[in-house]
């Protein structure tokens, strides 16, 4: 069972796009590419994702959505939790399914939310990551971490 493959050039001439602007998708990840040799290769599927045509019916996408609600969190331990998570989502190595956060901090409550939304493994691990710095005596939200 093999998937059918198109070059760029070909998905440029399906799509009546220049060839610069394929690439540029592929960069962008916008559109999923495999790169063999020098050349990349697009698969039917991510060309149809691309253009919003549904997906042949088969594996089940799981998204998880998840707001955090952290107190008594002051400006500056706020701003190094919300250095570690977004570099965990950074880091995540899964293309086909992203992990997207973002934080807020309320001063006046001393408060902050973070919003994920993502893959079910890749969420457990970014709240496991919370909750160890939350309940670890690291001294990350004190800022005594690594002898600052």
């Amino acid at each position: 069972m093999s998937e059918e493959m198109f070059s760029v050039e070909q998905v440029a001439e399906r799509l009546g796009l220049h060839v610069r602007t394929v690439r540029g998708y592929i960069r962008a990840g916008r559109l999923r590419a495999v790169r063999i040799g020098k050349q990349y290769r697009i698969a039917r599927a991510d060309l149809d994702s691309l253009t919003g045509r549904p997906a042949p019916a088969g594996g089940a996408a799981v998204e998880v959505s998840s707001i955090l609600q952290i107190d008594g969190v002051d400006r500056a331990a706020a701003d190094r939790l919300a250095t570690l998570v977004l570099a965990t989502a950074n880091t995540n190595h899964q293309p086909a399914h992203p992990l997207r956060i973002q934080t807020v901090h309320d001063e006046e409550r001393n408060r902050m939310k973070i919003v994920i939304l993502g893959g079910a493994s890749a969420t457990a691990d970014v709240l496991r990551l919370v909750d160890a710095v939350l309940d670890g005596d690291n001294g990350l939200l004190t800022g005594e971490a690594g002898g600052a």
